[in-house]
């Protein structure tokens, strides 16, 4: 009975053993590598290079009052288009009490003047009509009857400038109307009724009544790398993306390249503009954050074209590997030409049903 115990364990231990080696072995085989394989297409290609920035009008009009004083009325609100001569709004003139004084001692002062002037002129009237004075007497006394006269009226109208801001009897269309000096649409109206507002003068551009621009005159602006600035030029065509309306994009037309560079987070950018050229009932808002994608380079229609990924290199020989037979690979020489960064166009090497190996 012990003696077949102990073969039993023998034999158990052996199985054991042996299982164990043929596990390990199979454990150790290799499986054999699958290799995936990717095709050309045929695509047009189109070579590009990306600038950031935003679209914006090409002349934005800001609208500044000719008199100080308060905003007495607006006509106009942000959105509406206006054309050159619309009333945007009305100054209401809060005369400087010092200059008021004065105008009003100055009408007063004229008064005084016009009256005593016209007693003398009236007197030296009676005696040059009876011959007792010559006619130089007479009409130096005219002369200054007149004057007084004038003065009169000047001191009026001055008064009526500082109080009003038109002369009393002017014909022409007073000064403290604001009206539109071009056709547009109104951007933004920064005051309120009330606010205070500043002339423009020589030492003060004025206070901005309203921002008025032309929305069918749009420019992209934007910054190019100093990397890139070397390959584009004036006249290239741009495709813009605009970020808030989604799958419409813009063409456009690269009009200047700034001549200076300027620093930004260490690298050196470049200024660039260009002419949006906007389509029957397209608008796009002013302000709104675009890419423009400028057309580098481009095929004439459709070519075969590869991924680059399928690209393998040898030195500056580029070569795929092709599938002769299942898992069976031949390695081709092919020319390039034209890449976008995702696919390269394949001019000379392999044909549009030939099967590529993707290198792992």
């Amino acid at each position: 009975m012990k003696k077949f115990f102990r073969i039993l364990i023998i034999v158990v231990i052996l199985g054991v053993f042996g299982y164990t080696i043929y596990f390990l072995f199979q454990k150790s085989k290799e499986e054999p590598v699958v290799y995936e394989t990717g095709s050309p297409v045929e695509m047009p290609i189109v070579k590009k290079t990306v600038a950031t920035g935003s679209v914006v009008p090409r002349k934005e009009i800001e609208i500044v009052p000719q008199v100080s004083g308060l905003i007495d009325e607006l006509y106009v609100t942000e959105g509406d288009m206006i054309k050159k001569g619309d009333l945007i709004a009305r100054i209401k003139i809060i005369p400087n009490m010092v200059n008021l004084n004065n105008a009003e001692s100055r009408l007063n002062r004229a008064r005084i003047n016009l009256k005593n002037e016209e007693v003398n002129f009236n007197r030296i009237k009676d005696l040059y009509q009876q011959g007792v004075i010559a006619k130089q007497e007479y009409e130096l006394a005219e002369l200054t009857y007149n004057t007084a006269r004038e003065e009169l009226e000047a001191a009026g109208n001055n008064l009526a400038l500082i109080k009003e801001g038109q002369m009393a009897d002017a014909n022409k269309e007073t000064n403290t109307i604001v009206r539109s000096t071009v056709d547009g649409m109104v951007l933004d109206v920064p005051v309120e009724i009330g606010n205070s507002v500043i002339e423009t003068n020589t030492f003060n551009p004025g206070t901005t009544i309203s921002i008025v621009a032309d929305m069918s005159d749009m420019i992209f602006e934007g910054k190019i790398d100093e990397t890139e600035v070397g390959n584009i030029s004036e006249g290239m065509k741009l495709i813009l993306t605009v970020g808030a309306i989604e799958n419409v994009s813009f063409d456009a037309e690269l009009e200047h390249i700034a001549p200076k560079g300027v620093e930004e987070n260490g690298a050196i950018q470049f200024e660039i503009r260009a002419n949006v050229n906007l389509q029957q009932g397209q608008f796009i808002r002013a302000g709104y954050s675009a890419t423009a994608a400028i057309v580098l380079e481009q095929t004439r229609g459709s070519v075969l074209a590869l991924e680059e990924r399928l690209l393998q290199f040898d030195g500056d020989t580029a070569f795929v590997e092709v599938e002769t037979a299942p898992q069976q690979f031949e390695k081709r020489v092919v020319k390039t030409g034209i890449s976008d960064g995702i696919h390269i166009q394949i001019v000379d090497g392999i044909t549009k049903d030939d099967k590529i190996k993707i290198a792992g």
